[in-house]
């Protein structure tokens, strides 16, 4: 390099810096210099543990940052009210219940029991409380009988395993069985009202996982609808194995709304009262929302899928299948 060049360039630099300088300080006298440098505040990441926080008490959701909490309230989608009207918490009573009237709408006697569901399904989310999320708690509640699935639809013909075992079980309790294909029947049936579309069948809606939030102990079951949709090489060019042959179910936006949440309620961890009611809500994961952004796992974005595992210590998978031939018998299988 010659040296008149070599030379030439910090003395360039030089002056650009002084320029700079004064400038800068030119700038800076200026009232509206360091409001102008400010930047709008960033996003935390969310986190499943917030999620959860914003549908449980006061003392939960306050501590989830406020920008963070406006992004996921613009995703919940409730199906039953988050703010149950009439309906009494206790800090003292075992199994609170809203207060009957004969004057109740079906739908309200409906959102009564997601509020507060039969007894022994608060037996269960106490047991899984005061046991610190021991999954063995609600193993305890299982009827050790033994049932084989059996053939789902066709599933069979099609090499098809639908369940994570070849046979399942249920709970001793029958009014804890029929709770849980309330919430199947339920879903579909109060779907529409936020866009949801399902039906129960093998390709759609079957199954849901129940779990114990692992900072707070509280029961849930996380289900999943849209499980297969059907093969398209313009929307959806993906082969999901034997289960998804035939598949009737379109991708389409309303995969967005494929993550369906129920929460039990929450009990008192000083008294034998409750703090929370129950909690059931679709969660849209559409692409511009912080669902998608921050809790669903980029390898499985394109079909929405929040993992259970994220929200807590994952017990069984709870399955209600047809497993009729020519009339439809739904029947539980807890796996």
């Amino acid at each position: 390099m010659p040296m008149a060049m070599a030379m030439a360039i910090p003395s360039l630099s030089l002056r650009f810096s002084i320029l700079l300088s004064l400038s800068f300080a030119a700038s800076s006298s200026s009232p509206f210099f360091f409001s102008n440098l400010q930047s709008p505040p960033s996003i935390p990441k969310a986190t499943p543990s917030d999620l959860l926080s914003l549908l449980g008490p006061p003392s939960q959701s306050s501590s989830v940052n406020h920008l963070v909490a406006d992004e996921l309230k613009s995703c919940f989608k409730f199906l039953v009210p988050f703010n149950p009207v009439n309906t009494q918490i206790s800090s003292d009573t075992k199994f609170p219940s809203s207060r009957r009237s004969l004057l109740k709408s079906p739908r309200d006697k409906e959102n009564d029991l997601v509020w507060w569901p039969p007894e022994p399904v608060l037996e269960l989310a106490r047991l899984a409380f005061d046991s610190g999320g021991d999954p063995d708690s609600i193993h305890r509640a299982l009827d050790p009988t033994v049932l084989p699935v059996p053939d789902v639809e066709g599933s069979k013909e099609d090499k098809c395993e639908l369940t994570r075992t070849p046979y399942g079980r249920r709970f001793i309790s029958q009014e804890l069985n029929s709770y849980l294909e309330y919430l199947f029947k339920l879903i579909v049936e109060r779907g529409p009202d936020v866009g949801l579309k399902v039906s129960l069948s093998r390709y759609d809606l079957f199954h849901g996982h129940l779990f114990i939030a692992t900072q707070t102990g509280r029961l849930g079951i996380l289900f999943h609808a849209k499980e297969y949709p059907g093969y398209d090489k313009e929307a959806f060019p993906c082969y999901l194995g034997y289960c998804q042959k035939d598949s009737n179910v379109t991708y389409d936006d309303s995969m967005n709304l494929r993550n369906i949440l129920w929460l039990a309620p929450l009990p008192s961890n000083s008294t034998q009262g409750w703090i929370a009611p129950g909690v059931l809500l679709v969660l849209d994961a559409h692409p511009e929302g912080i669902i998608y952004r921050d809790l669903i796992p980029e390898y499985v974005n394109f079909v929405r899928t929040i993992y259970e595992d994220d929200l807590g210590n994952v017990v069984v998978d709870v399955n209600y299948l047809n497993i009729g031939d020519s009339q439809p018998d739904y029947q539980i299988f807890i796996c």
